[in-house]
This record gives C-alpha cells, structure tokens and sequence, in this order.
C-alpha cells in the first residue's frame, strides 16, 4: 500500500514574490499592531502579555462598536430603519466576542496579576475614551466623566461632540414623533447633554407599538434590537464585574475607585428604561 504524502502543494496561481504588491502584513499594518505589545514590568512577566492583549483586542472591538453605532444614527436620522437591523446583528456578534474574551483573562491567577499591576500605575478601563463613547451613544450620557480626557484635547473634543449629540434611543424617540407617535415633546429636543430620564408618555407609546405590531412592524423590530443590545451591554458588565472580582477580590481599582463596588453599580443603569418597563404593563390581548 502506497503511502500518502503528508504535504500540500502550492498552487501555481499563488503570488510568492511580493515585492513591491500589497502584501497582507502591509493592508493590516501588522509592523505596527504587534510592536504595540510592550510589557512595563521588570523583568517582563509572563501573563503581562495576555492582560496588555486581551485590552488592545477590547479597544479595537469597541472601535468597531462606535463605527456600526454611528451609522445606526445616520440611518435612524434618514427614518430608514431596515438597513440598521443588519448591523445591529453584527452589533450582537461584536459584543459576544467582547463578552466570551472575559473568559481569557480569567485564566490569570490574582498571584500572577499582582506580579505585573504596580506597573500599571494609575491606568484604568475607566480611561477607556471607546468605552466612554459607547456610553454615550447608547444614552448614558455624564459630563464628569470627561475628567480624564481633558489632557488629550482630540480625544476630548471628539466625546464632546457625542455628548451634545441625540444617542441611539434619542434618535429613534424622534424618528417615532415624525411618523406621527405621540412622543412627548421634551423627549424630542432637549439639553442630550443630560442623562435620559423614563417619561409615562413615551412608556405609552412602546405599549401602542407592543401592542399592535402588525402596524408597526420596523418600530416593533427596533424596539427589540435595542433590548438585544442593553441585555448583552449588561451582560459585558456583569462578567467585567465578576472577571474582577475573581483576580483582585474587592482591593481598589488602578485608577482609584472602589473595584467591585464601583461596577456593581453600574448594573443598575439603564439606556432604555421604557422598553424594559413596558413589559410589565403589557397585557393580555383579551383583557384590553
């Protein structure tokens, strides 16, 4: 019996001199992203690598978050809101690789991270400007915490802009209003520098929509992708949270908050308060 060989060959179409041609590490700047990896303890530790990694990979996703979050807007602006459910499903996948990469870093031990923490000095994921426009692009808008950006004027100016802007829920309250729902006026234009406050009228608007989704089918659709996207946000929280407290216990955060206390507070925010409250006055179709 003939052996096989344990081997490929290469296919003569397949480009091997690459000189002068965009090459793969070229399109993806790969000089660039893996020299970004630079361990500040001394010696290097091992699971120095895997923290610096498992929060530059956070950043990207989250950069992509922002990018697919803004064109939600653009696209609710426009009242077109079929095109954004297809990125709302790419949303969901973002934040579930977000999510499942808690699962990497709870692989270190709290004895291998107090090796390398004194060398993150006062770096925090509170710092975290993606993680701070993402906020406020979901609606939990607070101008304090643009303390920490305001030695870095671009990065500022760019929060800035997000926090005087309509977020997401917003944007979708005055689409409502335009199609002729009755939302209540101080929830169609107000100071969007403040936080969102739950308003009975719009409350009755969701129950109309709930209620009747034949006649409201996109309303109805966006209503639920806005759901979908709170319920994993909190769910990120949650395992943040819990990630935390299985490596550091309940010590204070880098960046001088109180750790665990501080994120478990975060819970209890909500970006869309009356899709989560209309569930509960929802009734059966016989008994309205």
């Amino acid at each position: 019996m003939l052996g096989i060989m344990n081997k490929r060959e290469l296919e003569p179409g397949i480009f091997t001199d690459l000189a002068g041609r965009t090459t793969y590490g070229d399109y993806l700047q790969l000089d660039r992203l893996l020299s970004a990896q630079v361990p500040r303890s001394q010696p290097p530790h091992h699971d120095e690598l895997l923290f610096i990694i498992q929060h530059q990979t956070s950043e990207l996703w989250m950069k992509l978050l922002v990018h697919e979050l803004t064109a939600v807007i653009r696209y609710i602006q426009a009242d077109n809101l079929e095109p954004s459910f297809k990125i709302f499903s790419r949303v969901g996948h973002i934040q579930r690789m977000l999510f499942e990469q808690w699962s990497v870093l709870e692989t270190l031990t709290p004895n291998e991270y107090l090796e390398f923490r004194g060398a993150l000095g006062q770096a925090s994921g509170f710092q975290s400007y993606q993680y701070r426009a993402l906020e406020f692009l979901l609606g939990h808008k607070d101008e304090h915490s643009l303390g920490p950006f305001k030695h870095m004027p671009g990065v500022h100016a760019q929060l800035e802009l997000f926090l005087h802007s309509p977020s997401v829920y917003d944007e979708f309250l005055r689409h409502l209003a335009r199609q002729g729902h009755a939302v209540p006026a101080d929830r169609v234009e107000r100071d969007w520098r403040l936080p969102y406050e739950k308003s009975t009228g719009v409350m009755e608007v969701f129950r109309h929509i709930y209620e009747n989704p034949e006649k409201h089918w996109d309303a109805y659709e966006m209503c639920e992708k806005l759901v979908d996207v709170e319920e994993r946000f909190q769910l990120w929280r949650y395992r943040h949270m819990m990630t935390v407290m299985r490596v550091i216990g309940f010590k204070p955060g880098t960046g001088g908050s109180s750790g665990v206390g501080f994120l478990r507070k975060a819970l209890d925010l909500r970006f869309f308060p009356e899709l989560w409250d209309v569930r509960t006055e929802l009734a059966p179709p016989g008994s309205r």
